[in-house]
C-alpha cells in the first residue's frame, strides 16, 4: 500500500470516529503536552493523520475536507509529503496558524461540504493536553462567533492501533562540574524571580526547563536530552511528575538530597483539581504558569483547584539563557571537537570523485553518515543535536529538508551541497551551516553564496547598546541581500542550549517583534541564506556568544558577539568584487582563530594540510 493510501485511510477512520462522537472538524497541532518542538513519538498525531513530518504545522480535518498549515521552511517538503492525500497544504507566513485562519477555513469547508454541521452548536474537537491554554482561549473566540463549540477528546487512543509508548528511558544527573550551578541555587533564583510577580508557586511543563532546573537529561526526544516530566515547584518544596520507572536508584537518591518529591507523571492534573499537593491546600497559592506553553488541562485543573494564578512567562526561560562561566567553557571544548569533526569531514568530501569505497555513488545520507561518525569519534559525543539537513542542488532550496531513502539523490562534481547539522555533547551543544561547492558553480549560485556570507558577516561584527533586541540586528543579515531583491522566511538566529535543545529562547534574531533583549552569555546562531526552488540554496551558520564589548568613548554597556564554531568557511565561491575590505578582514581574523585553536588538536598531517591550506588569507 503506496503512503498516500495509508493517509486517506488513517483520515477515513478519523472521520468514522468523528460522526460518532459528533464532531465537525479536528484539530491535531504540532506539539505535545509539554509543548516541545521535537516531540515524542507516542505525540506525534499530526504526522500520523497528515504523513508531514516536518517541525512545525497544524492539520485539521472535517468531514469533508482536510487542510495542512506550515510555514515557508516546510511548503515544498509538506506538498511532496501530502501528494495524493486528502490534505492541502495552506502556505502560512509564521510557525503556526492563527485561530482566526483555522476557524475560517474550518467554517468554509462545512458550508462547502453541506454538513449541515456549521450552526449553533457545532463542535470541533481537540485534545485538550497536547495544545496550550494561548492556542485553546484563542480557539474558543473565534469559534464562538459562529457558535461553535469545543469537544475535548483524543481519537488517537481509538484509532492508532500501533501508537508508540510514553517513553520510559532512564533519567541522567548531569554533573556538577559541566552544570556549573546547583539545583539549590537555581531554585533560589527561580523562587526570586517568582516573588517578583508574587507568586508563590510554578508549574513548569516544558521538558528543557524541567531538565535544566534539575540538573538532570534524558534520551525521551529525538536529539534533545531531556525526559518526560512536570515538575511543580512549591514555596518550602518541589515535586516532579515522572514515571518511577525512569528514576534509577542513583537519581532517586539524588532527587531526594534534593529535596524534590517524586509523584507520577499522570497524577498532576488530578492533584491541582484536588486542590492539596503533599499536604499543601493549593488554594492559599499564588501559581504561576505560561499559557502559550502550558496545556489547557493543567489549566482547566488550576481553575477548579482555587489558586489564585498569574499568567506569565516561566523565569526558567531568561535564567537558562545566560550561560554561566562552565557552561561556557563547556562550549568553548565542545566547539573545538565539533571543528576536529568538521575539518576531517570537509577535507574527506574534498577528495572525493563522489564514489565511495565501493564504488557507489556519494549521496545526501552517505554524507549525512560520514560527518555523524566523525563526531561520534569525538570525547563526549552523545548524539546529533538535530537531524542533519544535507540538501544537494534543488534539494538545498527545501529549507528544512532531510533526505529519505525516497529523496535521497547522488552528489555531483558541481553545484553546492548545503549541510546544517550539529551535535550533543555532554559538556555543549553545536549547531553550524555550512554550504559547500563540489565543482562548477554558476554565476547566480557564486552570487547568493557571497550575498549570504556577507549578511552573516555584518550581524557577526555588529557592536550594539545593552537592552538591544535581535529584531533590531536582523536587518544586518539582510541588507545586502535586500539590495538584490532576495530575502529568506526564516530567523536569523536562535540560541542554543547547554547540552539541551538546540533551538533555545527566549532571544532570536527575526524580522517580526522578540522583545526579549540581549544579555552578554546569551549564546546565538547567525545563519542567513537564499533559497531559490528547483535551482539551489545557500546558507552559512555559526553559533555566537554575546559578550562585553567596552564603549569606546567609555559611555554605556555596549556588546558584541564572539564565534564559537570553529571551521573554515569555503572561500572558492566568494564574488571577490561584491566583498568590502572589512568583510574580508573579518573573514581572515576569523580563519586564523580557527587555524590556532585547531591545528593542535589534529593528529593526521593531512588534516592539517589541508586546515591550513583552507583558512590561507583571502585575497
Amino acid at each position: 500500500m503506496t503512503k498516500a493510501a495509508v493517509i486517506t485511510g488513517r483520515v477515513e477512520a478519523l472521520r468514522k470516529w468523528m460522526r460518532w462522537a459528533g464532531i465537525s472538524a479536528y484539530i491535531f497541532p504540532s506539539t505535545d503536552p509539554h509543548s516541545g518542538e521535537y516531540v515524542p513519538d507516542h505525540w506525534k498525531g499530526r504526522e500520523w493523520i497528515s504523513g508531514f513530518n516536518g517541525s512545525a504545522g497544524t492539520a485539521v480535518v472535517t468531514l469533508h475536507a482536510a487542510g495542512l498549515w506550515t510555514d515557508s521552511r516546510y511548503w515544498l517538503a509538506a506538498e511532496e509529503q501530502t501528494a495524493d492525500t486528502p490534505f492541502e497544504v495552506i502556505r502560512c507566513g509564521r510557525n503556526v496558524a492563527t485561530a482566526e485562519e483555522l476557524v475560517e477555513w474550518i467554517k468554509g469547508n462545512m458550508e462547502k461540504g453541506n454538513e449541515g454541521a456549521c450552526k449553533e452548536g457545532a463542535s470541533v474537537g481537540l485534545d485538550a493536553s497536547s495544545n496550550t491554554t494561548e492556542s485553546v482561549e484563542e480557539l474558543k473566540e473565534q469559534l464562538a462567533l459562529y457558535g461553535l463549540t469545543i469537544t475535548y477528546a483524543d481519537p488517537l487512543v481509538d484509532i492508532w492501533s500501533d501508537r508508540p509508548a510514553v517513553p520510559e528511558a532512564p533519567i541522567e544527573i548531569q554533573p556538577l562540574e559541566l552544570a556549573g550551578c546547583s539545583v539549590a541555587q537555581k531554585m533560589a533564583s527561580i523562587r526570586e524571580e517568582l516573588s517578583k510577580n508574587r507568586a508563590d508557586a510554578l508549574v513548569v511543563s516544558q521538558l528543557d526547563e524541567i531538565a535544566w532546573a534539575l540538573n538532570l537529561r534524558g534520551t525521551d526526544v529525538h536529539c534533545t536530552p531531556v525526559f518526560v516530566s512536570y515538575l511543580l515547584i512549591l514555596p518550602q518544596k518541589t515535586v516532579l511528575y515522572v514515571d518511577r520507572k525512569k528514576v534509577t536508584p542513583e537519581v532517586a537518591t539524588y532527587l531526594a538530597d534534593n529535596g524534590i518529591d517524586i509523584h507520577s507523571y499522570y497524577t498532576l492534573n488530578a492533584d491541582l483539581a484536588d486542590g492539596h499537593v503533599e499536604g499543601l491546600p493549593l488554594k492559599s497559592l499564588c501559581i504561576q504558569f505560561d499559557p502559550a506553553t502550558t496545556n489547557y488541562a493543567i489549566c482547566d485543573s488550576l481553575s477548579i483547584c482555587g489558586a489564585t494564578v498569574v499568567r506569565k512567562s516561566s523565569p526558567i526561560t531568561a535564567l537558562r539563557a545566560i550561560k554561566n562561566e562552565v557552561e561556557i567553557a563547556g562550549f568553548r571544548r565542545a566547539m573545538l571537537k565539533d571543528g576536529v569533526a568538521m575539518v576531517k569531514f570537509l577535507r574527506w568530501i574534498s577528495e572525493q570523485s563522489f564514489t565511495n569505497y565501493v564504488g557507489e555513488r556519494l549521496t545526501e545520507i552517505t554524507v549525512d553518515q560520514k560527518l555523524t561518525a566523525l563526531r561520534a569519534e569525538q570525547e563526549g559525543f552523545r548524539d546529533i543535536s538535530f537531524d542533519t539537513i544535507a540538501g544537494y542542488g534543488a534539494h538545498a532550496a527545501i529549507v528544512h529538508y532531510e533526505a529519505t531513502p525516497e529523496t535521497d539523490i547522488p552528489l555531483e562534481p558541481h553545484g553546492l551541497l548545503l549541510l546544517d547539522s550539529g551535535a550533543q555533547y555532554q559538556d555543549g551543544t553545536t549547531d553550524i551551516t555550512r554550504t559547500i561547492p563540489l565543482g562548477p558553480l554558476t554565476d547566480n549560485e557564486r552570487r547568493d553564496y557571497t550575498l549570504v556570507l556577507k549578511g552573516h558577516i555584518r550581524l557577526a561584527t555588529a557592536v550594539f547598546p545593552q537592552g538591544t533586541t535581535g529584531t533590531q540586528l536582523d536587518v544586518l543579515a539582510r541588507y545586502a541581500m535586500w539590495q538584490e531583491h532576495k530575502n529568506y522566511g526564516h530567523g536569523t538566529g536562535h540560541g542554543v542550549g547547554s547540552y539541551l535543545s538546540v533551538h533555545e529562547g527566549p532571544h532570536q534574531f527575526r524580522m517580526n517583534w522578540m522583545p526579549a533583549p540581549l544579555q552578554a552569555g546569551m549564546t546565538v546562531t547567525i545563519e542567513p541564506g537564499i533559497y531559490i526552488a528547483g535551482s539551489h540554496g545557500v546558507r552559512t551558520e555559526n553559533t555566537m556568544l554575546i559578550v562585553d564589548s567596552p564603549a569606546l568613548q567609555g559611555e554605556g554597556s555596549w556588546l558584541c558577539l564572539e564565534p564559537l564554531t570553529l571551521c573554515p568557511i569555503d572561500t572558492r565561491p566568494i564574488v571577490r568584487e561584491f566583498m568590502a575590505s572589512d568583510e574580508i578582514e573579518y573573514l581572515n581574523n576569523y580563519h586564523a582563530r580557527v587555524r590556532e585553536a585547531l591545528l593542535p588538536l589534529l593528529d593526521d598531517e593531512a588534516d592539517r594540510q589541508w586546515l591550513i591550506h583552507a583558512t590561507e588569507p583571502f585575497p
